[in-house]
């Protein structure tokens, strides 16, 4: 215990760049969710007036664009990577990515945890 922090697991700094891609996606998506239900409960409580269906349809037309670029960030990194030529994909595991993502859920809602075959997850 040094100072009142334990580590228990060093990290290099691939796994720093799978672990902040995955929370980034969880983020991202859980934001987009959000804000297609809250466009929604605003288009039920619009009553009619045109102004509110117009910003309800607005919320929940950019949460739905803002998930499409959740799922085709790694696609956009790839071409990015690709003009100044560099290939970042090439140290990102997406099945680690999927690993830390559902430990993260599981911390964060309480559920069990999971099991990586590579090991080194989150403690």
């Amino acid at each position: 215990m040094n100072g009142g922090l334990m580590v228990t697991q060093q990290f290099n700094i691939v796994d720093l760049l799978n672990l902040g891609v995955a929370i980034a996606i969880i983020l991202a998506g859980g934001l987009s969710v959000f804000y297609i239900f809250v466009g929604g409960i605003s288009f039920i409580l619009s009553g009619g007036q045109e102004d509110k269906i117009r910003q309800a349809i607005h919320t929940i037309r950019y949460a739905i664009i803002g998930l499409i670029v959740t799922i085709l960030s790694v696609t956009i990194i790839k071409i990015v990577g690709f003009i100044f030529g560099f290939d970042l994909l090439s140290v990102i595991s997406w099945e680690r990515i999927t690993f830390l993502m559902s430990q993260l859920i599981d911390r964060i809602v309480g559920s069990g945890g999971s099991s990586y075959p590579g090991g080194g997850g989150l403690r």
